[in-house]
């Protein structure tokens, strides 16, 4: 199982160009299945996800052709549209496919994926939402087992919460459902209009795509198209906390600023020093960075996401500060990893207190999740001493090869077996 050795103090220069969206790709790849026709898509970043994804729509019997990071999908011969746990397991995001091949055979088998519980999870609201468009639903065995008598018919669906998952996947669904579907309180991340914009150059009629309500008038064709992923908004936060971390003149690019407002925000009330671009953002040196309080939040509020990694930034900082996770509820899961790194973090149901002006000190650490894995990078740069990280595999789900992207800007980082 793969490590890494991270030297800390280190030192940061020069730029990133930041790749396309995890989050964004993998449900675009779904979208594939809605159609007969070529759907190639570029700027798909090179991780586990992608690999997982390409096999789960193999399996359905989607001809792929990958060259570098562009993906050439065809969906004209699917084979069948069930899905086992092995298949699933890896990836939240497998349960997307179930609106789309809803969509082309009436039927759809999925395990439930990476052990979700119903009630639990937002996975109870992709099926309430599709339900309302017409499928009958029974969980059995670890399986979502859907059917539709006769065809999807466009209604109105009101989200009990804006699910991304459950946004995209009702929307991928009422594409070529009968008549007109409006999903009020959706889900507005850019990821989700990433895909509307994909779907209406594949043949579908959406519009109000970053809003809270979307409306998707039902087609019958689509056809093939060409698609560039927009690019990750949370891996630029990454590193963008970095680099205000290690108090280094760093340029993060290929971006689009608008996206990070939220996070934008949080670093200047803490005194982060930022040049912002429409496409770049140039961090600069700071005198201090001050403590402060947020709340995690769907978009446009502060994403789960980096929720993480200012935990890491709020531990130097002066002051005091306070994280409360909003969305998920087992989300703090690298408090005690990056306790054994010199933090002070207590938790208090959903609320993280943590006491700044600490300075972090190498040990051994072990990743937990794809965000908190990270957070224990960022803490690694800024610590004495070296750091080893363990069980990185859930770095490479969402980050492209961090210890080359990461080494040509300075720091020593090394991966072992």
């Amino acid at each position: 199982m793969d490590k890494i050795k991270i030297k800390g103090d280190a030192s940061l220069f020069g730029s990133i160009d930041i790749p396309g969206s995890k989050n964004a790709a993998l449900p675009v790849m779904v979208s594939s299945l809605l159609s007969k026709e070529n759907l190639n898509l570029h700027n798909l970043p090179k991780l586990q996800d992608m690999n997982s994804m390409i096999s789960l729509l193999r399996n359905f019997g989607v001809s792929v052709n990958q060259n570098n990071n562009t993906l050439t999908l065809n969906s004209q011969n699917l084979k069948n549209s069930t899905a086992s746990y092995d298949l699933v397991r890896k990836m939240r995001a497998s349960i997307l496919v179930l609106g789309p091949l809803l969509s082309r055979f009436r039927k759809a088998k999925i395990s439930l994926p990476g052990g979700c519980a119903i009630g639990t999870r937002p996975i109870d609201i992709h099926l309430d939402g599709l339900s309302k468009l017409g499928v009958d639903f029974e969980i059995d065995n670890g399986f979502v087992k859907g059917r539709v008598k006769g065809k999807l018919t466009g209604t109105t669906i009101t989200l009990t919460f804006p699910s991304v998952g459950a946004t995209e996947n009702i929307m991928m669904a009422a594409t070529q459902a009968d008549g007109i579907s409006i999903i009020n309180n959706a889900a507005q991340e850019p990821e989700i209009i990433d895909l509307a914009v994909c779907l209406n150059k594949m043949g579908a009629k959406i519009s109000g795509a970053g809003s809270n309500s979307i409306k998707i008038v039902g087609v019958n064709d689509f056809y093939q198209a060409d698609h560039s992923i927009v690019t990750d908004r949370i891996v630029a936060g990454t590193y963008i906390i970095a680099a205000v971390m290690l108090n280094k003149e760093f340029t993060v690019k290929n971006i689009n600023s608008n996206h990070l407002n939220s996070l934008i925000e949080t670093l200047k009330s803490m005194g982060a020093n930022l040049k912002i671009d429409e496409s770049s953002i140039t961090i600069l040196p700071s005198n201090k960075i001050y403590g402060t309080n947020i709340e995690t939040a769907p978009y446009p509020g502060f994403p789960t996401d980096l929720q993480a990694q200012v935990m890491a930034l709020m531990s130097l900082a002066e002051g005091t500060s306070q994280i409360t996770e909003k969305i998920f509820e087992n989300r703090f899961m690298h408090v005690s990893e990056l306790n054994r790194l010199g933090a002070k973090i207590k938790i208090k149901n959903d609320t993280a207190y943590i006491e700044g002006g600490r300075k972090f000190k190498g040990a051994q650490v072990m990743a937990s999740d794809l965000r908190a894995s990270v957070s224990l990078v960022l803490a690694a740069l800024c610590a004495e001493g070296e750091t080893q990280v363990n069980r990185v595999y859930h770095l490479d789900r969402g980050y492209e090869k961090i210890e080359e992207t990461l080494g040509k800007c300075g720091p020593s980082i090394i991966r072992e077996k």
